[in-house]
């Protein structure tokens, strides 16, 4: 029995070390939120798709829904995000920072670019 039981506790152990985000992921996360918001709230003057914004957008909200699914308390998350807005916010749209954080969304949460397209359709 005590074998089974220290099998069991191991098992759980080492599954949930693999749960959640990392730091270095939940810190990439929120600069990427930033990234995104600042997507959003281009200033005047800048050129970009209408297409980016709504992506932009609907990668915040997936990146927000898997950060609370893996178990990141919501004050954390939106703590973090609130600091990378103020870092990023009226920065001027960068394309390359853009797809890097589009490759991190669709690389890092499962099923991650079809739930951002999935959110896209429902912006409106």
């Amino acid at each position: 029995m005590k074998k089974i039981i220290t099998l069991i506790s191991t098992l759980f152990f080492a599954t949930s070390t693999y749960a959640g985000m990392s730091d270095s992921d939940k810190n990439r996360a929120w600069e990427c939120s930033g990234i995104y918001m600042a997507n959003y709230f281009l200033p005047s003057g800048e050129t970009f798709e209408y297409s980016m914004k709504e992506k932009s957008m609907a990668s915040v909200k997936v990146l927000k829904a898997y950060a609370l699914e893996v178990g990141i308390p919501e004050k954390e998350w939106d703590e973090g995000v609130n600091k990378a807005v103020d870092k990023h916010y009226g920065s001027k749209f960068d394309e390359s920072k853009t797809n890097a954080c589009h490759n991190f969304v669709n690389s890092t949460i499962p099923n991650g670019e079809d739930r951002v397209k999935k959110v896209v359709q429902t912006l409106y």
